[in-house]
């Protein structure tokens, strides 16, 4: 008998959440916006250094990683640990154009289990909520 599939199990990079939203607001708005430091501060957190691609981060909430990789103006991919956690994640933020509108992606992997998944679906689900409210406001 088969093992009945979790729903965000993966075969080979543990659980995984993603979500995706469409603006209205311009592409280069976006982008722009998502590495302000406002926009920093919503879906990372507050930064002592700047983001730096090959470099660690930490940030004032107890977020931790490094940078993989920054491809400007397409997507940002980094490594993710929340202060008491055992396991290090993996997040990749992309910003797409989609036709004079904009799409926000968050892909969130090697999650350790099914409850650090729905942490995470929580959790992006309110920063995207926080960043929606920004754009509003700029459209």
């Amino acid at each position: 008998m088969a093992k009945a599939k979790v729903v965000g199990e993966t075969k080979d990079a543990g659980f995984q959440f993603g979500l995706r939203k469409t603006f209205h607001n311009s592409f280069e708005e976006v982008w722009t916006f998502m590495f302000s430091l406002n926009g920093l501060n919503i879906w990372l957190g507050s930064l002592a250094t700047e983001l730096s691609e090959k470099q660690t981060y930490k940030t004032k909430e107890g977020i931790e990683g490094a940078i993989r990789l920054i491809k400007v103006y397409s997507h940002i991919r980094l490594t993710w640990k929340k202060k008491g956690w055992n396991n290090v994640s993996q997040l990749q933020v992309r910003v797409m154009n989609n036709e004079g509108k904009t799409v926000i992606s968050f892909h969130h992997d090697h999650l350790s289990d099914v409850n650090q998944r729905n942490e995470m679906k929580d959790h992006w689900n309110k920063v995207m909520e926080k960043i929606s409210k920004e754009l509003e406001k700029k459209s």
